[in-house]
């Protein structure tokens, strides 16, 4: 046990459990029996519903039977990223954490303290014999970081609670009252392929470094998005020497921002060396502008085996002219909450899905719906100018914030008794689960808190040691204030 020895000790041991079981999104199933035969060695009543999403419930202690039920949520997946030249089955392996410092990280892979924490917390608590609490019930739900499936497909009266705790955020002394709302724009660009002549020659331009992060939280921090990196040169490239793109793949998933990129080009081979001075030229120009936000940023380019197929000129025009042209990053900010985003896009990932179409995954938020709609069709008109199947998601809705909320005035008052400063009480620029919930349960009061956590949906996730015990001192005084 790599842990042992941190507080909580309760929470940390069950972190650590939850880190030895693979839990992909869409592939809970391992983490969900896991929670069920939890339940049953602890005689706590549990169920499945058909989605996946599990829910345990524990009994009030005694003399606290007049408290309301509590709910308390989390996700059971994990966002699946590893560095370049990590070996690491997702499906199979366990995730190997590590303390470094202030922080517990993992080796070359993300942590999944995002939710993992939040889990842990949920069963320390089910758990304890301590602790001072009304009727809590433990909802954990399936595959929020890739759909927010399991939300979706909640239906009303599994659970019986209408006072929730989201324990899905990711910094200490902040209370979260709102998100936003957010939908997928997903591109499918058809390409027209050729065969290189005999003089031309073929280079790899890889773009790596960089922090990523979450495509709603970090999104305000000025962090590069590689693929817009890669592509810029690509364009300037092209408009120079008429460039042809064999191969492309950037970025990963929808909610996280690109870390990584690459593109197999041909080119003339009289334009060989023009190229290579181009690229170190290019290369001291993006040192400069993202030497402070991205000081990891490393380019490079080297000679590769000439493809069989190319994409025709037309098509590499297309690709590139509508990559350059599509936003990425804050669109606005708040009028309402100063300092808060409103609405944003995230340029999340290009493949090759075949050689003959290019998928382009991009995902946009705005905790106002009609700017949601309008940066996704914004998306859409830059891509159906170049003929390209645009489809857009179902989407999810944002949480209202309700500053009267009866839970949030007892976490402030809580928090301000405990360590004798006020929390920051805001809304956040990502999506919760909350928004559906309070769908299928209106009324619902909710509040969503959680421990320090940094570079979620990077392998540069890690969680603050000394806030995961902070947080959690914060979530048992709830449950006996309540």
């Amino acid at each position: 046990m790599v842990l042992q020895n941190l507080q909580p000790e309760a929470l940390w041991h069950y972190f650590e459990e939850i880190c030895r079981i693979p839990r992909p999104s869409k592939r809970e199933g391992k983490i969900a029996a896991y929670l069920l035969e939890f339940a049953e060695k602890q005689g706590l009543e549990a169920r499945q519903d058909e989605a996946g999403n599990v829910l345990i419930k524990k009994k009030a202690v005694k003399g606290m039977e007049q408290l309301p039920v509590i709910v308390l949520q989390s996700h059971m997946d994990m966002v699946c990223e590893k560095n370049a030249g990590t070996e690491h089955d997702f499906d199979r392996d366990s995730i190997q954490p590590y303390i470094d410092g202030e922080w517990v990280k993992a080796k070359g892979t993300t942590l999944g303290a995002d939710n993992g924490i939040g889990m842990a917390a949920q069963l320390a608590i089910l758990a304890s014999r301590d602790i001072r609490h009304g009727a809590i019930e433990c909802l954990f739900t399936v595959d929020e970081e890739t759909g927010l499936t399991g939300a979706f497909a909640l239906k009303s009266g599994f659970f019986d609670g209408r006072i929730l705790l989201n324990l899905d955020s990711e910094d200490e002394g902040e209370i979260f009252i709102g998100c936003a709302g957010g939908i997928d724009t997903v591109i499918n660009l058809p390409v027209e392929l050729t065969q290189p002549d005999g003089e031309t020659f073929a280079l790899k331009i890889t773009v790596k470094g960089l922090q990523g992060g979450h495509s709603g939280d970090d999104i305000n921090k000025g962090r590069g998005n590689a693929i817009k990196i890669l592509n810029r040169f690509l364009w300037e490239t092209n408009v120079k020497y008429g460039i042809r793109i064999a191969d492309i793949d950037g970025g990963n998933l929808r909610n996280a921002i690109a870390r990584e990129a690459y593109a197999v080009i041909t080119v003339p081979e009289k334009h060989k060396e023009h190229i290579r001075a181009d690229f170190n030229i290019y290369l001291s120009e993006m040192e400069e502008v993202w030497k402070i936000t991205e000081p990891g940023l490393k380019m490079e380019l080297e000679s590769a085996d000439m493809p069989t197929q190319q994409f025709s000129a037309d098509s590499t025009a297309k690709l590139l002219n509508s990559l350059y042209a599509c936003p990425h990053g804050v669109f606005s900010m708040s009028y309402r909450m100063p300092g808060m985003v409103e609405t944003s896009t995230n340029l999340a990932s290009v493949k090759l899905k075949d050689r003959n179409t290019v998928c382009i995954t991009t995902s946009q938020r705005s905790d106002i719906a009609s700017e949601k709609m309008n940066i996704a069709q914004m998306i859409a008109a830059v891509f159906k100018s170049v003929q390209a199947e645009v489809t857009h998601g179902e989407g999810y809705p944002g949480w209202t914030p309700n500053p009267e909320s009866a839970i949030l005035k007892i976490a402030v008052d809580s928090y301000k008794k405990l360590f004798g400063k006020e929390p920051l009480v805001r809304s956040i620029h990502a999506g919760l689960e909350c928004g559906l919930f309070l769908e299928k349960y209106p009324g619902m009061d909710m509040i969503s808190f959680g421990p320090t956590m940094r570079g979620a949906h990077s392998p540069d996730e890690k969680v603050n040691i000394a806030t995961v015990e902070m947080w959690w001192r914060h979530l048992v005084d709830i449950l006996g204030k309540v």
